[in-house]
């Protein structure tokens, strides 16, 4: 007959290994996620600074005020809006054929090229309310990333809609590009900070389950490897997307 009060201690230690393993992985994932952030605001924030000396008729520092029309004023802004939709695509189809270390340089650069799409809110709203608003999102990010790893409900079902509706965001858009509807610009703002605070309850929950599930699972941690970069990348753009929504609301114009 098995000793229950062995068998209480095994399976003791044994959740405890899992809360270790879980504990590092999130810890890497989240490490990744800032790392990556760093690098989008410093390049946003070099580059647009220059945008704002451009605009106001000050001297740029770093790029060329023919370089930064080229970027902002001319077709060429089409490449710097679009560039970074283009590339988190096939990065999340050609991960799995790329190594982690090939993965982790492509999140890098995706993240500087963010920097340089989203740069010209320096040269658009004051940098204390872009403060305030990065403080505010760190805040409800940090409470529904701490939500989604806690809940016991699954947030699976809720995760396919919200994912159709990042979708139907994207259509929107592009659409309100050539349409410059100033009521459809603001039902894009307050759907699109709904639906990225949902996601990034869900995102959680999601990489938690992942490494539960293929923690010890043969090539599991290979698969995991690369899953914290896309883990890192989707936690990422949570975020970066819950910011720029808030913007429009809490951001003061120069």
């Amino acid at each position: 007959m098995a000793n229950p009060i062995y068998t209480r201690t095994q399976t003791i230690a044994r959740t405890a290994e899992i809360d270790a393993g879980l504990g590092a992985y999130m810890n890497k994932v989240y490490a990744l996620m800032a790392g990556a952030m760093i690098i989008t605001g410093v390049v946003a924030y070099v580059v647009g600074m220059d945008f704002n000396a451009a605009v106001n008729g000050r001297e740029t520092t770093l790029l060329s005020e023919g370089m930064l029309q080229a970027m902002f004023t001319s077709p060429g802004r089409w490449i710097v809006i679009f560039a970074p939709l283009a590339v988190v695509f096939a990065f999340s189809a050609m991960i799995n054929r790329m190594s982690a270390g090939t993965a982790q340089l492509v999140f890098w650069g995706f993240a500087a090229l963010m920097g340089l799409s989203i740069s010209w809110i320096f040269a658009v709203y004051t940098g204390a309310s872009i403060a305030r608003t990065f403080f505010v999102t760190a805040i409800a990010f940090g409470g529904l990333s701490l939500y989604g790893y806690t809940t016991k409900t699954n947030l699976g079902p809720i995760g396919t809609f919200l994912i159709m509706g990042v979708i139907g965001l994207i259509v929107a858009s592009i659409v309100n590009i050539f349409l410059v509807s100033e009521a459809l610009h603001w039902a894009i703002s307050c759907l699109g900070v709904l639906i990225f605070a949902g996601l990034t309850a869900y995102d959680t929950q999601r990489i938690k389950n992942t490494y539960l599930t293929l923690r010890g699972t043969p090539g599991g941690e290979a698969v995991l490897e690369k899953g914290a970069i896309m883990g890192a990348l989707n936690l990422y753009l949570d975020f970066l997307n819950m910011f720029m929504f808030l913007l429009q609301f809490l951001g003061n114009r120069e």
